[in-house]
C-alpha cells in the first residue's frame, strides 16, 4: 500500500520511475520460503519477471534459485547472489555461446526444448570435455485459460517438445554421450489464474511419469514451471502461494529419489512495484477525456501487448469521480494504459500510481521514441 507520507516524498522524485516497496517484497519472499519448505520444494526465481539488480539480491537472500533464459540472466543471477549449481536455463532459442557460457559456469541444468538443441548441447559439451545436465522441456497440452501470447503448453506452442517425439528422444539421447538426462521440465503458461489448471498440469505429470519408469528411465527432477498469477484488481493481495504448493505436493506422485523444483516469478515481484506517472494534459477527445501522462507503453507494455489490466489510483486527487481513458505520449494509438475508468478528477502535475508493475515491468522496458528509461526508487530510500 502506498502511504500518504511515501506519496508526500514522492513529489521531488522526476517521473515516470518504478516504486518497490521492499516490505512487500520480503513478506512475499517469506511466504514462498516457508510454503515451499513445507512442501519440500526447490524454488527457482524467474529472473525475466525482473532482474533489477536490487531485487535480485533480495530474492537470493531467501536461498532461492534462479530461472534464466540467456546468459546475461545468469550472469546478473550470480553477480546478486544465486549459487551456480541452483541455476536452470530455460529457452526455446540458446545460442552456442551462451550454451558454451553455461556449461563453463556449471549451471544446475538445461531445460531443453528440441532434439537439435540436445545435439548442439551434446556437440558443445564435448568440445568442453564436460557432460552437461539436461532436463526435457514437455508439452503437456494443457490450456492454460490467459492470454495467448503467454499460453505455452499447447501444440500450436513453439515451446517444449511433444509427447508424440519423446521415444524419439529417448533414442537420440542413448548416442549422446555428452549430456545426461535428470528431469522433466513443464511451464503451460503466465498469469494463471486458475487452480485446476495446475490440477490437470499434475495428471499429467504422473502420466508421463509412468511412461518414463516403463523405458526404464531414472528422474530426479520434476519441474513444474512458474504461471502462478496475481490479482490485478487487488494490488495490496499476495499470490495464492499456500493454494498453489498445496495442490502440487497433492496431485504429483513423487518416486524414490525425485524432488519437486517450480519456477514463480510475477507471483513473488508482481505486486511488489507500481509505475508512478504525472498527468502532462487532460484533453477532451468527442466521446471520452484523456488523461494524458508522462508514463507510456515503454516503461509498461503489457496493456498494450497483452491488453491486460492494471489498477490505476490518482494519489494526489480528492476531486470528483470522472472517468477517463489513461493515456502515454508515445507515438502509438496502442499507448492506451486503461479505458473508461474512473478517477478523482485528475489536473496537470497529480501523481498517477499504476499498481501490480512489478513483473514485466521494467524488465520489459524499451527506449522507443528515444525515451529515457525510468529510474527505479526504492522503499527504504525515502
Amino acid at each position: 500500500m502506498i502511504t500518504k507520507k511515501t506519496i508526500e516524498k514522492f513529489g521531488n522524485i522526476p517521473t515516470p520511475f518504478y516504486y518497490y516497496d521492499l516490505d512487500v517484497l520480503r513478506a512475499t519472499c517469506e511466504t514462498v520460503k516457508d510454503e515451499s519448505v513445507k512442501a519440500g520444494f526447490k524454488v527457482h526465481y524467474a529472473v525475466k519477471a525482473n532482474g533489477n539488480p536490487r531485487i535480485l539480491k533480495i530474492i537470493s537472500e531467501y536461498g532461492f534459485g534462479a530461472d534464466c533464459v540467456s546468459f546475461n540472466e545468469i550472469k546478473i543471477a550470480m553477480v546478486n547472489g544465486f549459487k551456480p549449481s541452483e541455476i536452470v536455463f530455460a529457452g526455446v532459442g540458446k545460442t552456442d555461446k551462451d550454451i558454451e557460457a553455461a556449461l563453463k559456469t556449471d549451471i544446475l541444468c538445461f531445460n531443453c526444448e528440441s532434439i537439435p538443441e540436445i545435439e548442439v548441447i551434446d556437440s558443445i559439451a564435448e568440445n568442453l570435455k564436460k557432460v552437461a545436465t539436461i532436463a526435457l522441456r514437455i508439452n503437456p497440452n494443457v490450456e492454460a485459460y490467459t492470454h495467448k501470447y503467454i499460453t505455452t503448453g499447447i501444440p500450436e506452442s513453439k515451446f517444449g517438445i511433444n509427447t508424440w517425439e519423446l521415444a524419439e528422444v529417448l533414442g537420440r539421447l542413448s548416442s549422446l554421450k555428452h549430456v545426461r538426462l535428470k528431469g522433466i521440465h513443464f511451464h503451460i503458461g503466465s498469469q494463471i489464474t486458475k487452480m485446476s489448471v495446475f490440477k490437470s498440469l499434475c495428471s499429467r505429470i504422473n502420466e508421463l511419469q509412468d511412461w518414463f519408469a516403463s523405458q526404464n528411465v531414472d528422474l530426479k527432477i520434476i519441474n513444474v514451471g512458474g504461471g502462478l498469477g496475481i490479482d490485478y484488481t487487488n494490488p495490496d493481495k499476495p499470490a495464492r502461494f499456500e493454494d498453489y504448493f498445496t495442490l502440487i505436493k497433492q496431485f504429483v506422485s513423487l518416486r524414490s529419489g525425485q524432488s519437486i523444483h517450480v519456477e514463480p516469478g510475477r507471483s513473488i515481484v508482481g505486486q511488489c512495484s507500481s509505475l508512478i506517472s504525472r498527468v502532462l494534459f487532460i484533453k477532451k477527445g468527442s466521446s471520452t477525456t484523456f488523461a494524458i501522462i508522462d508514463a507510456g507503453m515503454t516503461d509498461l507494455i503489457r496493456p498494450a501487448l497483452y491488453q491486460a489490466h492494471h489498477k490505476i489510483e490518482n494519489l494526489t486527487s480528492s476531486g470528483i469521480i470522472s472517468r477517463y481513458d489513461v493515456v502515454g505520449p508515445v507515438c502509438e494509438s496502442a499507448d492506451t494504459f486503461a479505458k473508461f475508468i474512473e478517477l478523482p478528477e485528475p489536473r496537470r502535475g497529480d501523481i498517477i500510481a499504476i499498481r501490480s508493475a512489478g513483473a514485466y515491468g521494467e524488465s520489459m522496458a524499451s527506449r522507443y521514441n528515444m525515451r529515457d528509461l525510468p529510474g527505479a526508487v526504492f522503499s527504504d530510500e525515502l
